[in-house]
């Protein structure tokens, strides 16, 4: 396959990156020492290392440590997978969350959760089954409609798509029992409350093996991101390029839905951040979107539950403080 000329292969420099991993360690030692219960540096160290007070040992190992982790797993999935829809619909608006994406796998896993179903494995494969079929009928829908590159149609079906997700969801938990609607509630609205050492595994299994697939086809996204005619031009077969990459990006948030319910804008926000910092091809930004990704959802998780101590905010809530109106600058832009 012939593909087109670098350009900007990666960002200006490695001040991002070095920007990055410095905020992604300095959030993450904020939110493993500060909560309900504020912890030292020197502490944090030695629960860190088994040291010390059993109960500050298991704060740090048990209950901080892993939500930190998977706070930024999640951040780094959701944000690859909006840099890749991102690239597949030529859209710097696609965003699993405002596509319906991250609709459809809430419905698969609050359907199973309804039904009483338990095990992790069975929600996320509920939750990877309602992204792909949220993906297919939103693109179908912009396609009937005039084309599924417009990005006023993929948004309308993605609101169209979303609330139909919504009124399923209400439907499935009509009948449940007080305590499982209050938990399908919470957790529809995003909380990295109920982070385990194996939902960690989880994410990071889903991620290491979704986001590799992701990073290896980014020559197929550079070129798409071309347009139709010139990607076919180029040997790229559009349609079936297009729809693997649109699946396992979908398949890369349904993940991130069943380890911290619905989180909306950190697809959105973050893939705009790594072309801003210079990131033009895939490769480079796909990687710079994982670590800011991490970066604003660990940061976003420590706002939630410590603005308001003891109680807690919803992640998703959070989140769309700060990308509804990045959403709404962006959308002045590509505003004809």
């Amino acid at each position: 396959m012939t593909v087109a000329p670098r350009t900007s292969a990666a960002p200006r420099g490695a001040w991002p990156w070095i920007l990055g991993l410095a905020l992604l360690v300095g959030v993450s030692v904020f939110a493993i020492a500060f909560g309900a219960v504020s912890l030292p540096l020197g502490t944090v160290t030695d629960a860190l290392r088994g040291v010390g007070d059993p109960a500050n040992v298991s704060i740090v190992r048990e209950l901080r440590l892993p939500r930190v982790l998977l706070a930024a797993l999640v951040g780094a999935g959701l944000a690859m997978s909006g840099g890749a829809l991102q690239g597949t619909m030529r859209n710097p608006l696609a965003e699993p969350y405002l596509l319906g994406v991250s609709g459809g796998a809430a419905v698969g896993a609050v359907m199973a959760m309804a039904f009483g179903v338990q095990v992790p494995a069975v929600i996320t494969a509920c939750a990877f089954a309602g992204a792909a079929v949220a993906t297919l009928v939103v693109t179908a829908l912009a396609r009937v409609v005039g084309g599924s590159g417009d990005t006023r149609l993929l948004l309308m079906a993605g609101v169209v798509v979303g609330a139909f997700a919504n009124a399923a969801i209400l439907v499935a938990l009509a009948d449940a029992p007080p305590e499982r609607l209050r938990g399908a509630l919470w957790w529809m609205m995003g909380s990295a409350a109920d982070a385990s050492w194996g939902s960690v595994g989880r994410s990071a299994a889903a991620l290491l093996l979704l986001g590799t697939v992701l990073v290896w086809r980014a020559r197929e996204l550079d070129v798409l991101a071309l347009g139709s005619e010139p990607a076919a031009a180029l040997g790229v077969d559009v349609d079936r390029a297009s729809r693997h990459i649109f699946l396992v990006s979908s398949w890369l948030a349904a993940a991130t839905v069943a380890a911290a319910g619905l989180v909306g804008f950190v697809g959105l926000v973050v893939p705009n951040l790594a072309r801003a910092f210079g990131a033009r091809q895939h490769r480079p930004m796909l990687l710079l979107s994982a670590l800011y990704g991490a970066v604003l959802l660990v940061a976003a998780d420590l706002l939630a539950r410590t603005v308001r101590a003891p109680a807690e905010l919803p992640l998703g809530a959070v989140t769309a403080l700060v990308g509804v109106p990045f959403f709404l600058s962006q959308l002045r832009k590509v505003a004809p």
